[in-house]
């Protein structure tokens, strides 16, 4: 069963957070990521509004949680740290 992967990002260091989506980008593919949405036009309905919004669709919420964990996405995940306001979350599809 496929699986969700949700961002909410605030950008606070363009920079630093340019380092990051260099490496997460071939980290995520790694492990069977697939783009789904990407900083594209939004509408905030509800909620916390912030600019960045990405889903990213894995084969399965263990690949997803397995990418969140893995050494070149624990490496990119540093530069977002101090660079970024984000909420992250993985949901299973039906």
């Amino acid at each position: 069963m496929p699986a969700y992967w949700i961002a909410h990002v605030e950008v606070t260091d363009s920079e630093a957070y340019g380092k990051y989506a260099a490496l997460a980008g071939p980290a995520i593919a790694k492990h069977g990521g697939k783009f789904l949405a990407r900083a594209g036009r939004y509408v905030q309905l509800e909620g916390n509004d912030r600019a960045r919004n990405v889903v990213v669709e894995f084969p399965t919420l263990e690949d997803a949680v397995t990418c969140y964990n893995s050494p070149e996405y624990t490496e990119a995940r540093g530069h977002a740290t101090g660079a970024s306001v984000r909420d992250l979350m993985v949901v299973e599809g039906v």
